[in-house]
């Protein structure tokens, strides 16, 4: 009698190969492109050159040599050594750097090369393989594999600034895979590993691959990622129950303005200490991450719209953001 699906494994032992397969198939297809950045002479705090040496991963990721890493591999200066998978040792050169998104292109000059492919992480799916490459703790093209626990999860990362768009999965990182690739067993780039939360166990996250095509293009071009600031520091605050609905205010929370910078784009509007940010182009901003967001490229120069609550009044500022 014929199986119900033919072809489908029907024991452990073929199910167990076929993901066995899957996962020799991915790292066939990107072991190749996977690089070891070795960072040697950083600039200390005191602007002096530091002796103390580095290391993480990355990939090269189109034919011509660009390798894409996380920022915080790479930033603080330095002299750059990307070893490929082949042992040769190139100097790499930073084309841009961006720590807001812990991305950082570089480029190498050693054709021929091999390169990974990006994907669409918009199609990555929870519960599906996920293989991550890279060198922990210096072990050349490590190999670790899992799953997609979560996806578009928000991670502080090392400027302060709030990430979106993160895969959660795993498979395995430690110090050293920051850079390398999380990928598919189609052999697809859907990620950039880029931290762990210690001491916890299996709490991994990427920054997702559609994220990294979207700055690495901008860095490639430009040398770097522009966003607008109006130049505030601000926390989340609970907006008075009362006020909320004498102004009709959408939100429970808004942004308390604590500082205002000198000459900043805020302090030209007549921003003041005090204010509560409650609304940004009549979109409601509930804390100062959703601030971030809507602080876009786009917004350079463009007159745009703050609703603020200043002592028991509701006031509309008009403010032109600028270039960070």
């Amino acid at each position: 009698m014929a199986p119900e699906h033919p072809g489908t494994p029907q024991t452990d032992d073929e199910l167990l190969d076929a993901y066995s397969r899957a996962v020799i198939h991915a790292v066939e297809i990107v072991s190749p492109a996977v690089v070891k950045i070795d960072v040697t002479g950083r600039r200390s705090r005191s602007g002096g050159r530091d002796q103390g040496a580095g290391s993480g991963s990355g990939f090269v990721f189109t034919p011509d040599g660009f390798v894409l890493t996380n920022s915080h591999v790479v930033g603080g200066g330095g002299d750059l050594a990307v070893i490929l998978s082949d042992g040769r040792s190139l100097r790499g050169d930073v084309v841009g750097d961006d720590p807001e998104s812990d991305l950082a292109v570089l480029r190498i000059d050693g054709a021929p090369l091999p390169w990974a492919n990006l994907g669409d992480s918009r199609a990555v799916r929870v519960g599906q393989v996920a293989i991550a490459l890279g060198n922990p703790y210096g072990f050349q093209c490590s190999v670790t594999s899992g799953v997609v626990s979560a996806i578009g999860r928000s991670l502080r990362g090392q400027s302060g600034r709030l990430m979106d768009d993160i895969i959660q999965t795993d498979a395995s990182l430690n110090p050293g895979n920051s850079g390398g690739p999380l990928v598919t067993t189609r052999g697809e780039v859907i990620g950039v590993n880029t931290a762990t939360i210690l001491p916890a166990q299996g709490l991994c996250f990427a920054i997702a691959s559609n994220t990294a095509r979207f700055i690495a293009s901008h860095l490639i071009r430009d040398g770097r990622i522009r966003r607008s600031y109006i130049g505030v520091a601000g926390q989340q605050v609970p907006v008075p129950r009362r006020l909320a609905r004498a102004h009709q205010v959408a939100g429970a929370s808004g942004i308390l303005v604590v500082s205002i910078e000198p000459q900043s784009p805020a302090l030209v509007a007549g921003l003041r200490e005090g204010d509560i940010i409650v609304a940004f182009n009549d979109g409601a901003v509930a804390g100062i991450d959703e601030l971030h967001r809507v602080l876009t490229e786009e917004q350079i120069g463009t007159p745009s719209t703050l609703t603020v609550l200043r002592g028991v009044e509701r006031q509309r500022i008009v403010v032109v953001p600028s270039a960070r």
